[in-house]
Protein backbone atom coordinates (compact mmCIF):
# COMPACT_ATOMS: atom_id res chain seq x y z
CA UNK A 1 0.00 0.00 0.00
CA UNK A 2 1.69 3.40 -0.68
CA UNK A 3 1.35 6.65 1.31
CA UNK A 4 -2.75 7.59 1.75
CA UNK A 5 -3.83 11.24 -0.01
CA UNK A 6 -6.70 11.89 2.03
CA UNK A 7 -8.52 14.93 0.86
CA UNK A 8 -11.75 16.09 3.16
CA UNK A 9 -14.48 17.93 1.16
CA UNK A 10 -16.97 18.45 3.86
CA UNK A 11 -17.14 18.79 7.36
CA UNK A 12 -20.40 19.17 9.39
CA UNK A 13 -21.85 19.26 12.86
CA UNK A 14 -24.49 16.17 13.90
CA UNK A 15 -26.58 17.13 16.73
CA UNK A 16 -28.78 14.42 18.27
CA UNK A 17 -31.90 14.48 17.00
CA UNK A 18 -33.93 15.28 20.04
CA UNK A 19 -32.04 17.43 22.69
CA UNK A 20 -30.68 16.12 26.04
CA UNK A 21 -33.06 16.85 29.31
CA UNK A 22 -31.27 19.32 31.85
CA UNK A 23 -31.16 16.94 34.28
CA UNK A 24 -28.58 14.87 32.24
CA UNK A 25 -26.90 17.57 31.60
CA UNK A 26 -23.56 16.48 33.54
CA UNK A 27 -21.73 12.93 32.76
CA UNK A 28 -19.72 12.89 35.38
CA UNK A 29 -16.33 10.78 34.96
CA UNK A 30 -15.79 7.86 37.05
CA UNK A 31 -13.11 7.29 39.29
CA UNK A 32 -11.63 4.89 36.69
CA UNK A 33 -12.06 7.40 33.86
CA UNK A 34 -10.12 10.01 35.82
CA UNK A 35 -7.32 7.42 36.47
CA UNK A 36 -6.74 5.46 33.96
CA UNK A 37 -5.84 7.50 30.71
CA UNK A 38 -5.39 10.97 29.58
CA UNK A 39 -7.63 12.36 26.84
CA UNK A 40 -6.38 10.43 24.02
CA UNK A 41 -8.90 8.35 21.43
CA UNK A 42 -9.22 4.78 20.40
CA UNK A 43 -10.40 4.47 16.97
CA UNK A 44 -12.18 2.15 14.81
CA UNK A 45 -12.44 1.91 11.11
CA UNK A 46 -14.65 -0.45 9.06
CA UNK A 47 -13.89 -1.44 5.48
CA UNK A 48 -16.66 -1.84 2.72
CA UNK A 49 -16.00 -3.48 -0.40
CA UNK A 50 -17.73 -1.97 -3.65
CA UNK A 51 -21.02 -3.67 -4.56
CA UNK A 52 -23.29 -2.31 -7.19
CA UNK A 53 -26.12 -4.36 -6.78
CA UNK A 54 -26.94 -3.31 -3.52
CA UNK A 55 -24.71 -0.15 -2.41
CA UNK A 56 -26.59 3.43 -3.57
CA UNK A 57 -24.42 6.28 -3.84
CA UNK A 58 -22.48 8.02 -1.69
CA UNK A 59 -24.84 10.58 -1.09
CA UNK A 60 -27.43 8.54 0.24
CA UNK A 61 -24.69 6.30 1.80
CA UNK A 62 -23.54 9.68 3.68
CA UNK A 63 -26.84 10.80 4.54
CA UNK A 64 -28.11 7.62 6.02
CA UNK A 65 -25.22 7.12 8.42
CA UNK A 66 -25.80 11.42 9.60
CA UNK A 67 -29.49 10.77 10.48
CA UNK A 68 -28.80 7.39 12.13
CA UNK A 69 -26.35 9.27 14.23
CA UNK A 70 -28.25 11.95 14.94
CA UNK A 71 -30.65 9.36 16.56
CA UNK A 72 -27.87 7.24 18.01
CA UNK A 73 -26.90 10.65 20.04
CA UNK A 74 -30.05 10.75 21.64
CA UNK A 75 -28.80 7.36 23.52
CA UNK A 76 -25.42 8.43 23.95
CA UNK A 77 -25.58 11.85 24.62
CA UNK A 78 -22.42 12.37 26.59
CA UNK A 79 -20.90 11.72 23.42
CA UNK A 80 -22.40 15.04 21.71
CA UNK A 81 -20.90 17.06 24.45
CA UNK A 82 -17.64 18.78 25.85
CA UNK A 83 -15.18 17.55 27.99
CA UNK A 84 -15.12 19.87 31.59
CA UNK A 85 -11.25 19.38 33.12
CA UNK A 86 -10.90 15.98 34.26
CA UNK A 87 -14.55 15.81 36.37
CA UNK A 88 -17.03 15.54 33.46
CA UNK A 89 -18.59 16.08 30.21
CA UNK A 90 -21.02 18.70 29.80
CA UNK A 91 -23.79 17.42 27.75
CA UNK A 92 -24.47 20.72 25.91
CA UNK A 93 -25.46 18.98 22.35
CA UNK A 94 -22.89 21.12 20.75
CA UNK A 95 -22.78 17.65 18.18
CA UNK A 96 -20.12 15.67 16.72
CA UNK A 97 -17.97 16.22 13.86
CA UNK A 98 -19.10 14.00 10.79
CA UNK A 99 -15.99 14.43 7.55
CA UNK A 100 -16.57 13.21 4.22
CA UNK A 101 -13.00 12.66 2.85
CA UNK A 102 -11.58 11.14 -0.68
CA UNK A 103 -9.23 8.71 -1.15
CA UNK A 104 -7.48 10.42 -4.53
CA UNK A 105 -4.57 7.41 -5.25
CA UNK A 106 -5.59 4.18 -3.78
CA UNK A 107 -8.20 1.40 -4.00
CA UNK A 108 -9.22 -0.17 -1.18
CA UNK A 109 -7.75 -3.23 -2.08
CA UNK A 110 -4.60 -2.59 -1.81
CA UNK A 111 -5.86 -1.19 1.44
CA UNK A 112 -6.97 -5.04 2.20
CA UNK A 113 -4.16 -6.55 0.66
CA UNK A 114 -1.38 -4.79 2.32
CA UNK A 115 -1.96 -2.77 5.46
CA UNK A 116 0.02 -0.11 6.79
CA UNK A 117 -1.07 1.10 10.24
CA UNK A 118 0.45 4.34 10.59
CA UNK A 119 -0.82 5.79 7.44
CA UNK A 120 -4.64 4.49 8.68
CA UNK A 121 -4.69 6.98 11.35
CA UNK A 122 -5.67 9.40 8.37
CA UNK A 123 -8.86 7.72 8.23
CA UNK A 124 -10.36 9.45 11.39
CA UNK A 125 -11.45 12.68 11.98
CA UNK A 126 -8.56 13.31 15.52
CA UNK A 127 -4.76 12.92 15.86
CA UNK A 128 -5.67 9.83 18.74
CA UNK A 129 -2.70 11.69 20.70
CA UNK A 130 -4.40 15.21 20.75
CA UNK A 131 -4.74 15.33 24.83
CA UNK A 132 -6.13 19.09 24.28
CA UNK A 133 -9.23 18.03 22.64
CA UNK A 134 -12.48 17.89 24.21
CA UNK A 135 -14.64 16.66 21.75
CA UNK A 136 -15.57 13.27 22.92
CA UNK A 137 -16.41 11.66 19.79
CA UNK A 138 -16.03 12.45 15.46
CA UNK A 139 -16.39 10.39 12.08
CA UNK A 140 -15.24 10.58 9.11
CA UNK A 141 -16.11 9.29 5.95
CA UNK A 142 -13.34 7.87 3.18
CA UNK A 143 -14.38 7.10 -0.47
CA UNK A 144 -12.61 5.38 -2.30
CA UNK A 145 -11.69 5.59 -6.00
CA UNK A 146 -13.34 2.09 -6.43
CA UNK A 147 -16.58 2.93 -5.09
CA UNK A 148 -15.68 1.34 -1.42
CA UNK A 149 -15.62 2.99 1.54
CA UNK A 150 -14.45 3.00 4.87
CA UNK A 151 -16.37 4.36 8.65
CA UNK A 152 -13.34 5.91 10.39
CA UNK A 153 -14.41 6.25 14.39
CA UNK A 154 -12.16 8.00 17.04
CA UNK A 155 -13.91 8.09 20.91
CA UNK A 156 -12.06 9.84 23.84
CA UNK A 157 -10.65 7.01 26.35
CA UNK A 158 -11.55 9.52 28.80
CA UNK A 159 -14.89 8.30 28.50
CA UNK A 160 -14.82 4.83 27.40
CA UNK A 161 -13.03 1.58 26.82
CA UNK A 162 -12.60 -0.17 23.36
CA UNK A 163 -15.78 -2.45 24.38
CA UNK A 164 -18.10 0.85 24.92
CA UNK A 165 -16.72 1.91 21.65
CA UNK A 166 -18.00 -1.15 19.76
CA UNK A 167 -21.54 -1.04 21.81
CA UNK A 168 -21.96 2.38 20.82
CA UNK A 169 -20.86 1.39 17.28
CA UNK A 170 -23.34 -1.41 17.07
CA UNK A 171 -26.07 0.42 17.86
CA UNK A 172 -25.79 3.07 15.31
CA UNK A 173 -25.35 0.24 12.60
CA UNK A 174 -28.96 -1.44 14.35
CA UNK A 175 -30.48 2.14 14.42
CA UNK A 176 -29.90 2.20 10.73
CA UNK A 177 -30.68 -1.17 9.65
CA UNK A 178 -34.36 -0.42 11.08
CA UNK A 179 -34.31 2.77 8.46
CA UNK A 180 -33.38 0.03 5.91
CA UNK A 181 -36.59 -1.56 7.06
CA UNK A 182 -34.71 -4.22 9.28
CA UNK A 183 -37.51 -4.37 12.08
CA UNK A 184 -35.55 -7.05 14.07
CA UNK A 185 -31.91 -5.45 14.77
CA UNK A 186 -31.26 -5.15 18.42
CA UNK A 187 -30.52 -2.00 20.18
CA UNK A 188 -29.47 -2.03 23.47
CA UNK A 189 -29.59 1.40 25.39
CA UNK A 190 -26.20 2.71 27.56
CA UNK A 191 -26.35 1.96 31.15
CA UNK A 192 -24.10 5.19 32.67
CA UNK A 193 -23.49 3.41 35.12
CA UNK A 194 -19.55 3.63 35.70
CA UNK A 195 -19.44 7.29 38.19
CA UNK A 196 -22.16 5.17 40.59
CA UNK A 197 -19.91 2.27 40.97
CA UNK A 198 -16.60 4.28 40.99
CA UNK A 199 -17.76 7.70 42.07
CA UNK A 200 -15.98 10.80 41.21
CA UNK A 201 -12.87 12.57 43.06
CA UNK A 202 -11.66 15.47 42.85
CA UNK A 203 -8.17 15.53 41.40
CA UNK A 204 -7.08 15.89 38.03
CA UNK A 205 -4.29 13.81 37.40
CA UNK A 206 -3.96 10.80 35.18
CA UNK A 207 -1.61 7.86 35.78
CA UNK A 208 -0.49 6.86 32.17
CA UNK A 209 0.96 9.69 29.66
CA UNK A 210 1.33 9.94 25.90
CA UNK A 211 4.44 8.47 24.53
CA UNK A 212 7.10 11.34 23.71
CA UNK A 213 9.27 9.51 21.34
CA UNK A 214 8.75 8.54 17.69
CA UNK A 215 7.03 5.21 17.70
CA UNK A 216 6.08 2.88 14.89
CA UNK A 217 3.19 0.20 14.66
CA UNK A 218 2.98 -2.60 12.72
CA UNK A 219 0.56 -5.62 12.33
CA UNK A 220 1.35 -9.35 12.05
CA UNK A 221 -1.04 -12.24 11.55
CA UNK A 222 -1.02 -14.98 13.82
CA UNK A 223 -3.21 -18.20 12.19
CA UNK A 224 -5.17 -20.88 13.96
CA UNK A 225 -2.12 -23.69 13.69
CA UNK A 226 0.82 -21.70 15.06
CA UNK A 227 -1.79 -19.94 18.00
CA UNK A 228 -2.42 -23.68 18.66
CA UNK A 229 1.35 -24.68 18.65
CA UNK A 230 2.16 -21.70 20.94
CA UNK A 231 -0.76 -22.84 23.21
CA UNK A 232 0.36 -26.19 23.40
CA UNK A 233 4.15 -24.93 23.72
CA UNK A 234 2.95 -22.83 27.16
CA UNK A 235 0.94 -24.87 28.78
CA UNK A 236 3.60 -27.21 30.60
CA UNK A 237 2.37 -29.63 33.16
CA UNK A 238 1.08 -28.00 35.76
CA UNK A 239 -2.04 -25.84 34.23
CA UNK A 240 -4.62 -26.22 31.43
CA UNK A 241 -3.43 -24.57 28.34
CA UNK A 242 -3.39 -20.81 28.24
CA UNK A 243 -5.84 -18.63 26.09
CA UNK A 244 -4.90 -17.96 23.12
CA UNK A 245 -4.18 -14.28 24.00
CA UNK A 246 -2.18 -15.85 26.99
CA UNK A 247 -0.12 -17.41 24.70
CA UNK A 248 0.74 -15.07 22.36
CA UNK A 249 1.26 -12.50 25.09
CA UNK A 250 3.74 -15.06 26.24
CA UNK A 251 5.15 -15.49 22.52
CA UNK A 252 5.83 -11.99 22.06
CA UNK A 253 6.67 -11.12 25.18
CA UNK A 254 9.50 -13.44 24.98
CA UNK A 255 10.98 -12.21 21.70
CA UNK A 256 10.82 -8.80 23.30
CA UNK A 257 13.29 -10.45 26.06
CA UNK A 258 15.57 -11.34 23.31
CA UNK A 259 15.97 -8.50 21.04
CA UNK A 260 16.04 -6.27 24.16
CA UNK A 261 19.36 -7.82 25.42
CA UNK A 262 21.16 -7.51 21.88
CA UNK A 263 22.47 -4.21 23.54
CA UNK A 264 24.41 -6.50 25.63
CA UNK A 265 22.45 -5.08 29.12
CA UNK A 266 20.90 -8.30 30.72
CA UNK A 267 19.60 -6.64 34.38
CA UNK A 268 16.61 -4.92 32.82
CA UNK A 269 13.38 -5.55 34.58
CA UNK A 270 10.46 -6.59 32.14
CA UNK A 271 6.75 -6.01 33.49
CA UNK A 272 3.93 -7.11 31.60
CA UNK A 273 0.50 -5.30 31.78
CA UNK A 274 -2.53 -7.02 30.30
CA UNK A 275 -5.93 -4.99 30.35
CA UNK A 276 -9.11 -6.78 31.76
CA UNK A 277 -12.62 -6.04 31.00
CA UNK A 278 -14.47 -5.73 34.90
CA UNK A 279 -17.81 -6.06 33.42
CA UNK A 280 -18.17 -10.01 33.89
CA UNK A 281 -16.30 -9.75 37.19
CA UNK A 282 -18.77 -7.82 39.23
CA UNK A 283 -21.26 -10.00 41.38
CA UNK A 284 -23.47 -10.46 39.62
CA UNK A 285 -21.93 -9.30 36.25
CA UNK A 286 -22.69 -5.85 34.76
CA UNK A 287 -24.44 -5.41 31.55
CA UNK A 288 -22.61 -5.63 28.61
CA UNK A 289 -23.60 -2.01 27.19
CA UNK A 290 -22.37 -0.72 30.79
CA UNK A 291 -20.65 2.53 29.15
CA UNK A 292 -16.95 3.89 30.89
CA UNK A 293 -13.94 2.99 31.42
CA UNK A 294 -14.76 -0.22 33.03
CA UNK A 295 -11.01 -1.83 32.64
CA UNK A 296 -7.98 -2.77 35.35
CA UNK A 297 -4.97 -4.31 34.65
CA UNK A 298 -3.52 -7.27 35.58
CA UNK A 299 0.59 -6.73 36.73
CA UNK A 300 3.24 -9.39 36.24
CA UNK A 301 6.93 -9.07 36.44
CA UNK A 302 8.36 -12.89 34.56
CA UNK A 303 11.51 -14.03 34.14
CA UNK A 304 12.93 -15.95 31.30
CA UNK A 305 15.65 -18.04 32.44
CA UNK A 306 16.85 -18.33 28.71
CA UNK A 307 15.65 -16.40 25.82
CA UNK A 308 15.32 -19.96 23.91
CA UNK A 309 13.33 -21.16 27.22
CA UNK A 310 9.51 -22.38 26.87
CA UNK A 311 8.97 -18.97 28.51
CA UNK A 312 8.77 -20.14 31.58
CA UNK A 313 6.27 -19.24 34.11
CA UNK A 314 4.57 -16.03 32.36
CA UNK A 315 1.52 -18.09 30.94
CA UNK A 316 0.81 -18.70 34.48
CA UNK A 317 2.02 -15.85 36.27
CA UNK A 318 -0.62 -13.61 33.09
CA UNK A 319 -3.56 -15.99 34.20
CA UNK A 320 -2.44 -15.82 37.85
CA UNK A 321 -2.58 -11.93 37.87
CA UNK A 322 -5.54 -11.90 35.97
CA UNK A 323 -7.53 -14.69 38.47
CA UNK A 324 -6.89 -11.72 41.26
CA UNK A 325 -9.07 -9.42 39.74
CA UNK A 326 -12.59 -10.22 40.83
CA UNK A 327 -15.10 -9.74 43.03
CA UNK A 328 -13.02 -9.07 46.40
CA UNK A 329 -10.86 -6.49 44.00
CA UNK A 330 -13.39 -4.92 42.93
CA UNK A 331 -14.68 -4.10 46.75
CA UNK A 332 -11.27 -2.42 47.07
CA UNK A 333 -11.45 -0.73 44.14
CA UNK A 334 -14.93 0.43 45.03
CA UNK A 335 -13.92 0.92 49.09
CA UNK A 336 -10.71 3.93 47.77
CA UNK A 337 -7.58 0.80 46.88
CA UNK A 338 -5.25 2.30 44.79
CA UNK A 339 -5.80 1.88 40.95
CA UNK A 340 -2.23 2.83 39.78
CA UNK A 341 -0.62 -0.61 40.16
CA UNK A 342 1.53 -0.09 36.75
CA UNK A 343 3.97 2.67 37.97
CA UNK A 344 6.16 1.14 40.83
CA UNK A 345 9.63 0.10 40.20
CA UNK A 346 12.12 -1.95 42.06
CA UNK A 347 15.23 0.23 40.65
CA UNK A 348 16.77 -0.36 37.12
CA UNK A 349 16.22 -0.10 33.78
CA UNK A 350 12.84 -1.11 33.26
CA UNK A 351 10.89 -2.44 29.90
CA UNK A 352 7.05 -2.22 30.41
CA UNK A 353 4.73 -4.25 27.94
CA UNK A 354 1.22 -3.94 27.49
CA UNK A 355 -0.80 -5.94 26.28
CA UNK A 356 -4.50 -5.40 25.37
CA UNK A 357 -7.32 -6.27 22.77
CA UNK A 358 -11.04 -7.23 21.62
CA UNK A 359 -10.64 -10.63 20.56
CA UNK A 360 -13.96 -12.20 21.23
CA UNK A 361 -16.13 -8.94 20.90
CA UNK A 362 -18.30 -9.09 17.58
CA UNK A 363 -16.48 -6.41 16.03
CA UNK A 364 -17.63 -7.82 12.60
CA UNK A 365 -21.53 -7.15 13.21
CA UNK A 366 -21.60 -3.22 11.84
CA UNK A 367 -23.90 -3.78 9.64
CA UNK A 368 -25.32 -0.20 8.74
CA UNK A 369 -27.85 -1.79 5.99
CA UNK A 370 -24.82 -2.59 3.10
CA UNK A 371 -23.29 -6.10 4.95
CA UNK A 372 -20.81 -6.70 7.42
CA UNK A 373 -17.55 -4.62 7.11
CA UNK A 374 -14.73 -6.90 4.69
CA UNK A 375 -12.20 -5.47 7.48
CA UNK A 376 -11.69 -3.88 10.59
CA UNK A 377 -8.80 -1.97 11.78
CA UNK A 378 -8.73 -0.53 15.74
CA UNK A 379 -6.08 1.40 17.05
CA UNK A 380 -4.61 3.34 20.07
CA UNK A 381 -2.14 5.96 19.84
CA UNK A 382 1.36 5.05 21.75
CA UNK A 383 1.24 5.25 25.26
CA UNK A 384 4.02 5.91 27.93
CA UNK A 385 5.12 2.18 27.55
CA UNK A 386 8.08 0.54 25.88
CA UNK A 387 5.65 -2.17 23.80
CA UNK A 388 2.08 -1.61 22.94
CA UNK A 389 0.53 -4.78 21.35
CA UNK A 390 -3.34 -4.83 20.94
CA UNK A 391 -5.15 -8.23 19.51
CA UNK A 392 -8.00 -8.43 17.40
CA UNK A 393 -9.75 -11.72 16.10
CA UNK A 394 -9.62 -11.79 12.11
CA UNK A 395 -12.78 -11.86 10.23
CA UNK A 396 -13.17 -15.73 10.22
CA UNK A 397 -12.45 -15.34 13.83
CA UNK A 398 -9.68 -17.84 13.37
CA UNK A 399 -6.89 -16.55 13.68
CA UNK A 400 -5.27 -13.05 15.53
CA UNK A 401 -3.89 -9.52 14.19
CA UNK A 402 -1.54 -8.29 16.75
CA UNK A 403 -0.87 -4.54 15.99
CA UNK A 404 2.73 -3.15 17.73
CA UNK A 405 3.68 -0.46 18.45
CA UNK A 406 7.27 0.52 19.50
CA UNK A 407 10.13 2.48 18.90
CA UNK A 408 11.21 1.78 15.18
CA UNK A 409 14.97 0.23 15.55
CA UNK A 410 12.65 -2.74 18.08
CA UNK A 411 10.32 -3.18 15.45
CA UNK A 412 13.33 -3.29 13.11
CA UNK A 413 14.73 -6.22 14.95
CA UNK A 414 11.62 -8.35 15.65
CA UNK A 415 11.19 -8.27 12.03
CA UNK A 416 14.01 -10.02 11.57
CA UNK A 417 13.71 -12.29 14.46
CA UNK A 418 13.91 -15.89 12.55
CA UNK A 419 11.94 -17.62 16.09
CA UNK A 420 9.20 -14.57 15.56
CA UNK A 421 9.07 -14.87 11.84
CA UNK A 422 8.50 -18.88 12.23
CA UNK A 423 4.71 -18.25 13.73
CA UNK A 424 3.50 -15.04 11.50
CA UNK A 425 2.21 -13.65 8.32
CA UNK A 426 4.29 -10.67 8.52
CA UNK A 427 2.15 -7.50 7.90
CA UNK A 428 4.36 -6.24 4.67
CA UNK A 429 3.72 -9.32 2.75
CA UNK A 430 -0.12 -10.43 4.00
CA UNK A 431 -2.00 -10.19 0.83
CA UNK A 432 -5.55 -9.90 2.86
CA UNK A 433 -6.82 -9.69 6.19
CA UNK A 434 -8.84 -12.82 6.13
CA UNK A 435 -5.23 -15.16 6.01
CA UNK A 436 -5.20 -16.28 2.20
CA UNK A 437 -1.45 -16.14 1.75
CA UNK A 438 0.94 -18.83 2.87
CA UNK A 439 2.37 -17.71 6.38
CA UNK A 440 6.43 -17.51 6.16
CA UNK A 441 7.99 -20.63 7.98
CA UNK A 442 11.86 -20.90 8.29
CA UNK A 443 11.07 -24.53 9.45
CA UNK A 444 7.99 -26.84 9.32
CA UNK A 445 5.85 -26.79 12.10
CA UNK A 446 6.15 -29.39 14.56
CA UNK A 447 3.23 -31.17 16.15
CA UNK A 448 1.43 -29.64 19.26
CA UNK A 449 1.68 -32.29 22.40
CA UNK A 450 -5.51 -15.45 21.31
CA UNK A 451 -13.01 18.61 18.12
CA UNK A 452 -13.62 22.08 21.01
CA UNK A 453 -11.35 23.83 19.90
CA UNK A 454 -14.50 24.62 18.56
CA UNK A 455 -14.51 23.20 14.97
CA UNK A 456 -14.40 25.51 11.91
CA UNK A 457 -17.56 22.82 10.60
CA UNK A 458 -21.01 24.36 8.97
CA UNK A 459 -24.26 23.77 10.39
CA UNK A 460 -25.51 20.66 10.65
CA UNK A 461 -28.69 20.61 7.93
CA UNK A 462 -31.65 21.42 8.90
CA UNK A 463 -33.30 18.03 7.13
CA UNK A 464 -31.57 15.48 9.17
CA UNK A 465 -34.35 13.43 10.12
CA UNK A 466 -33.46 12.28 13.64
CA UNK A 467 -14.35 -3.55 25.87
CA UNK A 468 -10.82 -1.27 24.88
CA UNK A 469 -9.97 -4.53 26.43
Amino acid sequence: MTTLEVEVISKEIIKPSSPTPDHLRHYRYSFLDQTSLPQIYISMVLFFEFNGQTQPNITEISNHLKTSLAEVLTLYYPLAGRAHDNLYIDCNDKGVPFLVAHVNNCKLSYVLRDPIPDELTKLVAFELDDVDNRIPFGVQLNVFECGGFAIGQCISHKIADGFSMLMFSRAWAAIARRAHGDQEAEIHRPEFISATLFPTKFFTQTCIGVAKNKLVTKRFVFDASNIEYLRARYAGTTMKRPSRVEALSAFIWSRFVAISNDDGIHEKLHSVIHVVNLRPRFDPPLPLHSFGNLISFACSTPSLLNTREECYGLARQVREAISKIDKGYIKKLQGGADHDNMTSSDGGEKVTSLFTGLCKFPLYDNDFGWGKPSWVYARLPGLNFNNLVIFIETKDSNGIEAYITSAEEVLTKLQRDTEFLQRVYPSWSCSSPSLTTVPICRTPLPKPTEFDQETKCPNQTSDMGSRFS
